[in-house]
């Protein structure tokens, strides 16, 4: 049965449209435009993105990580020892959404997973309010815990004084093969358009995708 309170919920989009003539050649370039316009329209958190992974069982499996670095591809730090850490380890690919409310506007992104170097984790892990680095040190993220108080236990036996960036803790990247802009057009015609990398030539193609 289909709850009409949800069935009836909708919004038509009519804020912008996005034409071929508007994008950047590089996918990345064309994200960091769109980032920088996100943070000036003062959405909440634009750097929240939504990262699927898939685990050995072959299911996808997906949650909220922050972006904190953008170079030739998308960077976020989590533990390695995670849920999201053991199904990189086994299968390196992962794919992220980005929906900026405000501009009605989405980002897709697919491609290879890398672990960044240990000297750029080093850096912003200590670049991290200490209380951060204290909750990165203390919790095995995705185990199961008897109770909260497990974790303040855990959190008491850090020593703050002389925190270094744990061994099971660090970035990765995300390398675009790729990305898919889309923005919000009414009566659901949207505007989409997929970037694809060829591994052959080394160049983005772009084309319109139907909404």
């Amino acid at each position: 049965m289909v709850n009409r309170d949800l069935a009836d919920m909708r919004k038509d989009y009519a804020l912008r449209k996005l034409m071929r003539s508007d994008l950047n050649a590089n996918p990345i370039e064309q994200f960091k435009s769109w980032f920088d316009e996100a943070r000036q329209s003062e959405v909440y958190e634009p750097n929240a993105m939504a990262l699927a992974t898939v685990g050995e069982d072959h299911k996808p499996s997906c949650r909220i990580v922050l972006l904190k670095g953008i170079d030739q591809g998308f960077i976020f730090y989590t533990n390695y020892q995670s849920r999201k850490g053991q199904q990189l380890a086994n299968f390196a690919f992962a794919a992220a959404t980005f929906w900026w409310d405000k501009l009605e506007r989405q980002v897709r992104i697919e491609g290879q997973i890398e672990k960044i170097d240990p000297q750029t984790s080093d850096q912003y892990f200590l670049s991290r309010p200490q209380g951060s680095q204290i909750g990165a040190c203390a919790s095995p993220q995705s185990q199961v815990i008897e109770s909260y108080q497990k974790l303040v236990d855990l959190k008491e036996k850090i020593d703050a004084e002389n925190l270094t960036r744990p061994n099971f803790w660090g970035g990765y990247r995300l390398i675009p093969n790729r990305v898919e802009f889309w923005q919000g057009r009414q009566n659901r015609l949207h505007d989409r358009f997929a970037y694809e990398h060829s591994s052959e030539t080394g160049v983005w193609s772009i084309n319109r995708l139907a909404p």
